[in-house]
Order: C-alpha cells, then structure tokens, then sequence
C-alpha cells in the first residue's frame, strides 16, 4: 500500500522512497529490514527473501544448538519488530515489499520446528509458506488487515500476518504428515 505521508518538518505530503543499496545502508535499521539486501531484488522480493532464509537456515542449523536457534528467531523477530517500524517510516509505506525480515523470521520459524526434514519437505513448506503469505486466504488476510499504518503497530502487522502464515503452513504440513 502506497500512501503519502506528511512529513512534520516542512507539512508538504512526499510520495514512497525506493529502496536502494544506498537506502538500505543508511541506517542499521534499513539493512534488517531489507534482510540484508534480498528485499532489494526487483521482482519478488518476498519470494527471495524466502529463499535466503531457506538457504541460510541450511548453514544456521548446523552451527547453533536448538536453543540457540530459538534464541536467534525470537532475537531476529524483535529486531525486525524495531527495523520494520523504522524503514516503513523513512520509506513512507506502511508495508513496504521490499521489507522482507518478515518473510525471514517466519520461514526460519517454519524450518526450525520442520527438520529435519527431506528437500521434498523443506520445498512443500517454502511452496506452502508463499501461498500463504502471497495469496493471504482466510486467517492470514485477517491477519494482514489487523494491525496497519506507522508505529509500533504498523511494524508488528508487518511481521504478524507472515507468523499466521507461518502457522498455517505447519498446521498443513502436519496434517499432511498424519494423512
């Protein structure tokens, strides 16, 4: 969603900001934000946010035990908290595509209660993970209109409507793994 916002030094309305590499490392925020620089790409960034952190939960699971892998997820979910908040203000959209550390924490969300797991399996939740998060049907689309605009607020529905569709990947999954 685009909207203008107003900015409260000049009172003038300004349009959305496009992020670039020079965007994203202007301020630390940017950098979490934009999952160090896939939510750049310029054809679904959400989809190649996903796949990196596919990609490096494949490295992460090998070097950190389980407790320090819930620890990273929970650690990385309030970071993202705080960046999402920031960079949807200095982008002046309230839920930027190019952010994706919600895509981030919610796909490695997903692999950590998945594995081990086959390759067949981890592509089935990355497949399932971006339905869910593209298409938005029922409790995700719910999720996704529950917390808008800038703020706190705004940051968390950034990240929440992935987590519901994070959950509704796994409850199909495991209902998969019962049938």
């Amino acid at each position: 969603m685009t909207t203008p916002v107003t900015t409260f030094e000049s009172g003038q309305v300004r349009g959305p900001v496009q992020p670039t590499v020079a965007f994203m490392l202007a301020h630390p925020a940017h950098a979490v934000a934009l999952g160090l620089g896939s939510g750049l790409a310029p054809k679904a960034p959400g989809t190649v946010g996903s796949l990196w952190a596919w990609l490096s939960w494949l490295v992460i699971q090998h070097y950190l035990s389980w407790s320090e892998q819930a620890l990273l997820i929970t650690a990385t979910f309030l970071a993202g908290w705080w960046a999402c908040t920031v960079t949807a203000r200095h982008m002046r959209i309230s839920d930027p595509g190019a952010i994706v550390v919600d895509e981030i924490v919610a796909m490695w969300l997903i692999l950590f209660l998945l594995m081990p797991s086959t390759f067949w399996g981890q592509l089935a939740a990355f497949a399932l993970f971006r339905f869910f998060d593209a298409v938005k049907p029922g409790p995700v689309a719910w999720a996704d209109r529950l917390f808008k605009g800038y703020g706190w607020r705004g940051g968390f529905g950034i990240l929440f409507d992935d987590l519901v569709a994070a959950f509704c990947t796994l409850l199909v999954l495991a209902f998969w793994r019962w049938f």
